[in-house]
């Protein structure tokens, strides 16, 4: 008795072809999680009210850059990370030298280069010096002889008489501050995988039937 076995279709095509679609599907599904990933970690940002530029900071790109792999991944980040990355942690910041941090209050305006003014800054725009005020309960001073504009800047007072002469708070100096924590961007991270084996399934049932 003689028996013989034929395969049809050939097996090797068939596992060629599943191969293929698990490629094509791993690749898919890591693009779109990181695309999602991406989406939501902006939605955050522009929530916090932390704008749109530092939203935009966020990008994501898809390895392989070409072709497509079982070993697909997805890669989400910030061009600004330290900025990023402090409003989601949280911080204690203290100066750097040991002593005080300047925090700017209305009258001290802002930078000319974007962001808080520092005291250095200050003086050397108004052409005033800065005066120390200790305080024992509440946040320690520097503070200038001058007046207020009509913006509510603390200026220069350009009368002879000292009529609408004030001593004008310009910064509060406190020994550290901790910033609150705006933003949970290990949430989305965690969702985004989770979300990848089902993203998978679709994407292969999707491209096989």
């Amino acid at each position: 008795m003689k028996l013989k076995l034929g395969i049809d279709p050939d097996i090797v095509a068939m596992m060629a072809a599943e191969v293929k679609a698990g490629e094509k599907a791993v690749t898919a599904a890591m693009r779109e999680a990181g695309t999602g990933l991406k989406t939501a970690w902006r939605g955050q940002i522009s929530g916090a009210g932390l704008g749109r530029r530092l939203a935009n900071s966020i990008r994501s790109q898809t390895f392989p850059k070409a072709g497509e792999s079982l070993n697909a991944a997805a890669l989400v980040w910030s061009k600004a990370p330290v900025i990023v990355g402090a409003h989601d942690t949280g911080p204690l910041i203290r100066s750097k030298d040991g002593f005080w941090l300047a925090i700017p209050l209305p009258a001290a305006g802002k930078s000319l280069r974007g962001g808080r003014i520092t005291p250095g800054e200050w003086e050397r725009r108004r052409g005033l010096r800065l005066r120390f005020v200790y305080r024992r309960r509440g946040p320690s001073l520097l503070v200038a002889e001058g007046r207020l504009n009509s913006r509510g800047l603390g200026v220069a007072s350009r009368s002879k008489t000292g009529r609408g002469r004030a001593t004008v708070p310009i910064f509060l100096l406190v020994p550290q501050v901790r910033l609150p924590k705006r933003l949970d961007l290990g949430r989305d991270a965690e969702r985004a995988l989770d979300s990848v084996p089902g993203l998978i399934v679709a994407r292969w049932v999707k491209d096989r039937f």
